[in-house]
């Protein structure tokens, strides 16, 4: 089954201190995942990651999401690259010393962007990535975009057209947080299974997080997810905590550590 994994930019870095990666955090993540591939063999996964205090830090101070026209804005976009290619360098380099196959599969160079959405997107080298036993890599960066000359998308929002395509099983988003909350930021009440119809009731208490973050916290992933499951049957969106130490290789071997958002009266693969 094919799943998609996501490390949260909160979870592999520090987004209270600009440009601060957590190496130690991200190796014990991958060791997870190695662990859950060896259990595993036959699970094909694209992994995603967010830029937390690297991309984030840098697009905030340029407004680069909103539009990049001018020349200081086209040097902010520059920088931008620049921040969130060195963490994906980090994470890299912890899946290759885990023994992990993967490589990154940059959506800058292969996806134009309309008005802050995926436009195209040549899923060519993706595939063929796939095809071999590889795991590809995308994250979170900037765009050239038709309307906005230039923009950033986000993680959830690349994993949204490529869940259109590719049809998945399970998207699992890994952060801090245990899953979304009912009482956010009191964190008494954890939601347990979440359906489109019910989140109407929660939407005013999901929250959005510590730290910068210009792609719009955790309100605005819970909507792209639940826009997800409505479009793909049997899809299944868990949410959890990749702080606590064994939820993600759980999580990878088809456990429920978080919040599981889902459409009801549809079987999922899981």
């Amino acid at each position: 089954m094919l799943t998609f994994l996501k490390l949260g930019g909160s979870l592999i870095t520090d987004k209270t201190r600009p440009y601060t990666a957590r190496v130690e955090k991200i190796q014990l993540l991958v060791r997870e995942m190695a662990n859950a591939i060896k259990k595993q063999p036959a699970l094909q996964l694209i992994l995603g990651h967010g830029s937390g205090s690297f991309g984030h830090q840098a697009a905030s101070q340029y407004n680069t999401r909103s539009g990049v026209n001018s020349r200081d804005e086209w040097q902010g976009f520059a920088e931008v690259w620049h921040q969130a290619t060195a963490l994906n360098r980090l994470v890299l380099e912890a899946l290759h010393h885990a023994g992990i196959p993967a490589v990154t599969v940059s959506p800058f160079s292969s996806v134009t962007a309309h008005d802050g959405r995926v436009s195209e997107w040549n899923l060519f080298h993706l595939n063929k990535a796939l095809t071999h036993g590889l795991i590809p890599v995308v994250h979170g960066d900037v765009f050239f975009d038709e309307v906005r000359g230039g923009t950033i998308l986000s993680t959830e929002e690349l994993f949204l057209h490529l869940g259109m395509e590719l049809k998945p099983g399970r998207i699992l988003l890994a952060g801090l947080e245990e899953g979304i909350w009912q009482d956010y930021p009191a964190r008494k009440n954890l939601i347990r299974d979440l359906s489109p119809n019910d989140f109407f009731q929660y939407q005013n208490s999901v929250g959005e997080g510590l730290g910068i973050d210009v792609t719009g916290g955790m309100q605005s992933k819970v909507e792209t997810m639940l826009s997800l499951v409505q479009t793909i049957p049997g899809l299944e969106v868990l949410v959890f905590s990749g702080e606590i130490v064994g939820n993600l290789e759980k999580a990878l071997c088809g456990d429920n550590p978080g919040t599981r958002i889902y459409l009801p009266g549809v079987p999922t693969d899981s």
